[in-house]
């Protein structure tokens, strides 16, 4: 029987990752998940390696409180109101543009020392848009994570390399891929898996460090390779809404 092993998911597009035991998927997403995103002041969204230097900031965010807090490679920490919004902000995201917000506070000049780009600004999403993709749920076997690390000569690569919402084990490499079109039930939640998913820059990243110290994409391109696009993972929609954790199980509707 497939069972859940795992979560990745952060308050702000990019940042590092947390590793909850549970989630709670509403029809809007992972509640508190890329409730939060960096952008230029044109909108631009950040993307290829210009995000590497965003991923060892460890934010916290505190959603009853609305409380944010951004701890740095340095050990220095920014905390504040994440409700306190200023100007509207247009960003253009890979597959659509969402409404967001400049948050006002310590944050943005924080994130411009550290990544030395004056032109970013930290942003909350309007709800219930969020910075992830249009769908709100993804899909990644650990099987399929280890074929790809033989490929790159790494057995043991990190799956948050992948930055997927859920992570499962106990099925064949890429069986996710079958399940296209399909309800799959993930503890409570029902989520109807799509597309598989195109990889990018980030997966060569380390989810640590934002060091570029793997060749994956060129494993994917060895044997994951459609037209220009590298496959891995899937895309899902929810269809119930519900709470998922670790060892759930993961079970096949039709």
């Amino acid at each position: 029987m497939p069972i859940v092993t795992g979560f990745t998911t952060t308050p702000v597009k990019s940042m590092a990752l947390t590793r909850p035991d549970r989630i709670e998927l509403s029809a809007f997403g992972c509640v508190g998940d890329r409730r939060f995103l960096c952008a230029r002041s044109n909108g631009q969204r950040l993307s290829g390696i210009s995000k590497a230097a965003l991923i060892p900031i460890r934010p916290a965010y505190d959603a009853d409180a609305e409380r944010l807090a951004l701890t740095f490679p340095d050990g220095s920490t920014v905390e504040g109101d994440a409700s306190t919004v200023g100007e509207p902000l247009t960003v253009a995201l890979f597959d659509r543009a969402i409404p967001a917000r400049v948050l006002e506070g310590p944050f943005t000049e924080a994130i411009r020392s550290h990544a030395r780009d004056d032109t970013l600004s930290l942003a909350r999403v309007v709800e219930p848009e969020y910075a992830g993709g249009k769908h709100r749920a993804s899909v990644i076997s650990l099987a399929s994570v280890a074929d790809v690390g033989r490929h790159a000569g790494d057995e043991r690569l990190d799956p948050r390399r992948f930055r997927m919402l859920i992570e499962l084990d106990g099925v064949e490499p890429y069986e996710e891929d079958s399940w296209q079109g399909r309800r799959v039930r993930f503890g409570d939640a029902v989520v109807r898996i799509g597309d598989r998913m195109n990889r990018c820059v980030m997966t060569t990243l380390d989810p640590d460090t934002g060091e570029q110290n793997a060749p994956v994409l060129d494993a994917l391109a060895e044997h994951r390779k459609v037209g220009t696009e590298l496959l891995l993972g899937v895309y899902g929609d929810v269809d119930q809404p519900g709470t998922i954790a670790v060892g759930d199980d993961v079970v096949v509707l039709d």
